[in-house]
């Protein structure tokens, strides 16, 4: 016998990293450099503007304006005040990134606001269980309740990826070509581009998640 108890595997002297939660990958940690410079790399894609375009606007090299957007080094207030005006912004701009709060939005239990979707049908009642935060990716959490009057309605189709996961209830879910019989605990995820939506409606009321994500700006 090896000595060892069966939860030494358990335990996170491992190798293996147990920070995130998720498969997402660790959140690096937040410097006045590294905010600055991800920002500045932001704002010159936003304008289409190579490293070297901003570099020769900045009159700096384009070593040290790639090494500003990699956080690996700290501008005089000079230089930043150069990029500033060849991006044609504030100087207080480049340093709102590292100001800006973490922020979370919390519903209270049955107070999400009612939702009327495109496409919604009678006796299918929208909640909005959050509200997006900002930046790149937007996502819509909804609870969906089909009332006993609720018909069938196969015609959503958006931009993005839904997560749908039951809580009461049993449906018929359409996505595409292909249907799933939805029960409570059952989550399905699709890509939301195609027809979809509850085809036959077997056990009401039915209650679920719909959690939507999709580019905020697409190019």
């Amino acid at each position: 016998m090896s000595g060892k108890h069966e939860d030494d595997a358990q335990r996170p002297d491992d190798g293996i990293a147990y920070v995130t939660g998720s498969g997402a990958p660790p959140e690096q940690e937040r410097t006045l450099e590294r905010a600055i410079g991800t920002h500045i790399r932001d704002l010159r894609q936003r304008f289409h503007l190579s490293v070297a375009d901003l570099a020769g606007a900045a009159s700096i090299s384009t070593g040290m304006m790639s090494k500003i957007e990699n956080g690996q080094i700290s501008p005089s207030l000079s230089t930043l005040q150069a990029l500033a005006q060849a991006l044609n912004v504030p100087i207080t701009n480049l340093f709102s990134a590292f100001e800006e709060r973490r922020d979370c939005s919390f519903v209270k239990a049955g107070q999400g606001v009612a939702i009327e979707r495109r496409g919604t049908k009678v006796g299918h009642v929208y909640q909005l269980l959050g509200h997006a935060l900002g930046g790149d990716i937007t996502i819509e959490p909804y609870l969906i309740t089909l009332k006993e009057d609720a018909v069938p309605y196969t015609g959503f189709r958006h931009a993005g990826t839904e997560l749908i996961y039951m809580l009461s209830g049993k449906v018929v879910y359409r996505h595409g070509d292909q249907t799933y019989a939805l029960e409570p605990g059952d989550a399905l995820m699709f890509d939301s581009a195609a027809l979809h939506g509850p085809e036959i409606l077997v056990e009401r009321p039915a209650t679920y998640l719909s959690i939507i994500v999709y580019r905020a700006n697409p190019a």
